[in-house]
């Protein structure tokens, strides 16, 4: 496929798609555009399988990922803490089974395709347009942070366009979806338990 081509698909599904969902505002066509989305990358890019880790470079990375966590899951945390104090720690208080519901399905339901689609797919695919290196980050990051327009508030989309390039430059260097969705799930639950989760649902995006 030619550049001009790659490039009109590109827009098409990382513009124009979250464009579309938030014009809709209906959740099930928000989850169906992502899951369609992923399902056809997935389909589109199965034949090339990434390099796979090497044991001792497993272990090394999943040192790397939780000593992240350590570091960055606190000052996240704080942050919301000085920021929002009225709601820190307010679903997990307030609502524990529904808190519980949401560390067991985000994982399952909202990671896997995010993550199948705006690393595996975007850094594999339009390689010829960004490059492999800072500039495919990049673009992963920004697309990503653009995505969440349709949660219809600026935290969504720097704190998803910051998690992005985590995500993104973590996927580049070791090429597994498994660990990049770890990560991913990790921040995300972390999220949903601080307090900042009502910035990343529909429901409160979406009211009449």
């Amino acid at each position: 496929m030619n550049r001009v081509l790659l490039l009109l698909e590109f827009c098409t599904i990382f513009v124009a798609g979250p464009v579309v969902a938030a014009a809709f505002r209906q959740r099930f066509v928000l989850a169906l555009l992502l899951w369609a989305a992923a399902l056809a990358s997935w389909l589109l890019t199965r034949r090339e399988t990434p390099p796979q880790l090497a044991p001792g470079a497993w272990s090394r990375e999943l040192r790397g990922l939780g000593l992240r966590f350590a570091l960055l899951g606190p000052l996240l945390a704080l942050a919301t803490w000085l920021l929002f104090p009225d709601r820190f720690l307010s679903l997990p208080l307030e609502r524990p089974w529904l808190w519980l519901a949401v560390l067991a399905l985000y994982p399952l339901l909202s990671v896997w395709p995010q993550e199948a689609l705006y690393r595996r797919f975007l850094l594999l695919r339009y390689q010829r347009l960004f490059g492999s290196g800072a500039g495919s980050v990049l673009t992963s990051a920004a697309a990503f942070g653009f995505a969440h327009i349709v949660y219809g508030n600026a935290l969504a989309v720097g704190l998803s366009a910051a998690g992005g390039l985590l995500f993104a430059a973590s996927y580049r260097r070791h090429r597994s979806l498994a660990l990049v969705c770890l990560e991913h799930a990790l921040y995300g639950c972390l999220v949903f338990t601080i307090g900042l989760g009502r910035f990343f649902y529909t429901g409160a995006a979406w009211r009449p």
